[in-house]
């Protein structure tokens, strides 16, 4: 069994991710901006074991939160094995962008890279202390190829695949592996708007989860460093 920080864990993807992984009895530390929304949810505190789950306050845009974090979740846990990155935002900022839009790029770039990164630094002396570590981050299609006019989002999902690439050979020796979780539309609150597919034709966060648990399984000469999943044809 691990012992797994998840930032994002307050809906869709990282939500089912913690769920999951909870129920196969890992030890679980969630990240999450609003505490109170979990209450009801299948990852609410009552409903699991108090000495299986912790649940701090995670904020891109609060410096101090994730050192918080990661220090509760060591004091409760003695520390961890495992970090899944799962929050991000979505931009439709286009290129030609007006002045009103400019502080939008500025906090997509912040939530989608700066603050994994920086979440990933603090965390990578844990990690790599497990001698077992692991780094899971949801990235996006958009991190492998620019559709659309969408320059602030692609941007921010660049940055971070060429983030997990560095983290990559960084913690090879130390038997930290990182995976890069490439997915097209997945149905979530974020392609809530999306008309060209339909939610039963896009990835489900159950299936982005099953991957988390399987890669969490894998030794470590196998475990992949890049997934890309499409659920329409690309060419």
């Amino acid at each position: 069994m691990r012992t797994i920080l998840i930032s994002g864990a307050n809906s869709g993807i990282g939500l089912k991710i913690a769920n999951k992984l909870l129920s196969e009895g890992n030890k679980v530390s969630l990240g999450v901006r609003n505490i109170e929304a979990l209450k009801g949810t299948i990852i609410d505190p009552e409903f699991w074991p108090k000495n299986q789950i912790l649940v701090n306050y995670y904020d891109a845009f609060d410096d101090n939160s994730p050192q918080d974090w990661i220090a509760n979740t060591i004091n409760q846990f003695g520390g961890f094995d495992t970090l899944i990155n799962c929050a991000g935002i979505f931009s439709r900022v286009p290129f030609l962008y007006n002045k009103k839009e400019k502080d939008e790029i500025y906090k997509t770039m912040k939530v989608n890279f700066l603050s994994v990164w920086e979440l990933c630094r603090l965390s990578w002396e844990n990690l790599c202390l497990s001698n077992n570590g692991r780094i899971i981050t949801l990235v996006s299609m958009s991190g492998k190829r620019s559709k659309g006019d969408l320059p602030a989002y692609s941007s921010s999902k660049f940055a971070l695949m060429s983030l997990c690439q560095t983290m990559r050979n960084k913690g090879w020796d130390k038997n930290l592996r990182v995976t890069a979780i490439c997915p097209s539309w997945v149905n979530t609150k974020m392609a809530s708007k999306v008309e060209s597919i339909s939610k039963d034709e896009m990835t489900q966060p159950e299936d982005i989860a099953e991957l988390c648990s399987t890669i969490l399984k894998l030794p470590k000469q196998s475990v992949p460093f890049e997934l890309s999943i499409n659920c329409n044809l690309e060419i």
